[in-house]
Formats: C-alpha cells, structure tokens, sequence
C-alpha cells in the first residue's frame, strides 16, 4: 500500500479540501400536480411517475 513520504502541510490540505462542495438538489415540477419534486424519483405528493399512479397517496 502507497504511503506518503512527507507529511501535507494545512494549507495544502485546506486547499485540496475547499473543492468538496455540496450541491442543492436539482427540483423539477411534477407534471400532474406542479409540486417541485426531485427529478426521476415518483411524487411524494401526488404519486405519479411519468404521468402513471405508482404511489397511492
């Protein structure tokens, strides 16, 4: 197994760290009852997914 040769200084490691961002969660609008929901993912709502009733609600 690799092992470091030398010890990465703070702000290295700060640096390589300040990429690692959270993104928002990317909303869509369901098509039967216009409530954001996220996308690919049936409506916690109303139950549709790709305008079928998967969920009963």
């Amino acid at each position: 197994m690799a092992v470091p040769k030398r010890k990465m200084s703070r702000s290295n490691t700060r640096h390589r760290r300040s990429q690692w961002k959270a993104t928002a969660p990317a909303l869509v609008a369901c098509e039967a009852c216009h409530q954001p929901k996220l996308g690919h993912i049936a409506c916690p709502s109303c139950g549709t997914y790709n305008r079928r009733q998967v969920l009963s609600v």
